[in-house]
């Protein structure tokens, strides 16, 4: 099957916008589609098994809304029935130049792929061209199908999984020795958890994440940040707030979201002079139950770095399964098709906020997050 694209007239049924000009390559239709504007995209992705919060259009319009950055979402038809999904956001910057990223401030995004007959090869090219013409300086993606096309070393993170499905009991066995005890004692200590999806709870988690940030030298991502996740993912019915509080004070809180069957932690903070009540093992584990009680299949824990050994242990005493991400960036190549890719670099960001007052941190992530991903 030949991979050249070339210009094809419109077909498929999604809104016009900008964006929109499908291609074709071999019996394959590559069409881009607006999430902001398009009615259909949700309803396609959530007939996927295997999607996540980070596929529907609410995680599009929260880096939209957020940065600006401009979601271009592709839509693959193979004998007129649906083949893929792929969505990716154009990151443009001044500072760090224009690339396409599947997806910014997700931790994995697999493209959705429904009836296993598309080669992973005719979605790297069908995004190079777009890429040629939008003049990326590289197109990132966060999943393993890719692998297989780069002759270069990914970045890589540690994943961790637990199946919600084995229940509560089954779940609370599996915890390390040290975790049962940690929650245990912290119901013993008497804090008090909440399970919301208020703007309140959010508010609440992020005074802990702005110091939490501060302790590990990064600073928080702006508060209109999570005001954007509230009113587009929990307040939508996709996420909720775990927060445990000591009489009235918060002392840990995390936030979750969930699509489907799929649930991910996303964030979690906590006040450093409460570390002994143990309110982190608790938000934990309340989330834990709370998502093995409501159907859901898998809990995601997000990536960890591979240097970060304390972090990769926390998530390992629940009783999870391990395995490797790779995020990988592609050059932008010009020509037809390419069967080997060779992955671009990954650069890395200055840590210096750990030594800056809470208000200059707040300050300096307004102005960075615009420009990372």
């Amino acid at each position: 099957m030949s991979q050249s694209l070339a210009v094809a007239p419109a077909t498929n049924h999604y809104s016009r916008s900008e964006l929109t000009y499908p291609v074709r390559t071999g019996e394959i239709d590559v069409g881009l589609v607006d999430p902001l504007s398009s009615s259909e995209w949700d309803r396609e992705v959530l007939s996927s098994s295997e999607s996540s919060v980070f596929h529907l259009a609410a995680w599009a319009r929260v880096i939209n809304l957020s940065y600006g950055h401009k979601p271009i979402y592709f839509r693959f038809v193979q004998g007129g029935k649906l083949a893929a999904l792929l969505p990716i956001i154009e990151v443009s910057s001044p500072l760090t130049g224009t690339r396409g990223v599947s997806l910014p401030f997700s931790d994995f995004c697999d493209p959705l792929i429904f009836d296993g007959s598309i080669d992973a090869s005719i979605l790297l090219e069908a995004v190079n061209k777009i890429a040629l013409e939008r003049s990326w300086k590289y197109f990132e993606m966060r999943s393993n199908l890719f692998a297989q096309y780069v002759t270069d070393s990914p970045q890589q993170y540690h994943e961790h999984t637990i199946d919600l499905r084995l229940g509560a009991n089954r779940l609370f066995a599996g915890l390390e020795p040290s975790v049962r005890r940690a929650v245990r004692k912290a119901k013993e200590r008497g804090l008090e958890i909440q399970i919301s999806n208020s703007w309140q709870a959010v508010r609440e988690f992020y005074r802990l994440h702005v110091r939490t940030r501060k302790r590990h030298g990064l600073p928080p991502q702006p508060l209109s940040f999570f005001h954007n996740i509230y009113r587009e993912i929990i307040s939508a019915g996709y996420g909720f707030v775990v927060v445990a509080k000591a009489a009235i004070r918060p002392v840990a809180a995390a936030v979750f979201f969930h699509s489907g069957h799929k649930a991910i932690y996303k964030f979690g903070a906590s006040d450093a002079g409460s570390q002994h009540l143990r309110g982190n093992n608790l938000v934990m584990w309340k989330a834990i139950e709370h998502l093995a009680g409501s159907g859901l299949h898998c809990l995601h824990f997000g990536r960890t770095d591979l240097e970060d050994e304390g972090l990769r242990r926390f998530k390992r005493s629940w009783g999870t399964s391990e395995q490797k991400l790779g995020y990988f960036r592609f050059q932008v190549v010009p020509g037809s098709a390419n069967n080997r890719w060779s992955a671009q670099g990954h650069g890395y960001h200055t840590r210096i906020f750990r030594r800056l007052p809470l208000f200059v941190n707040r300050i300096a992530g307004k102005l960075v997050y615009p420009h990372l991903d």
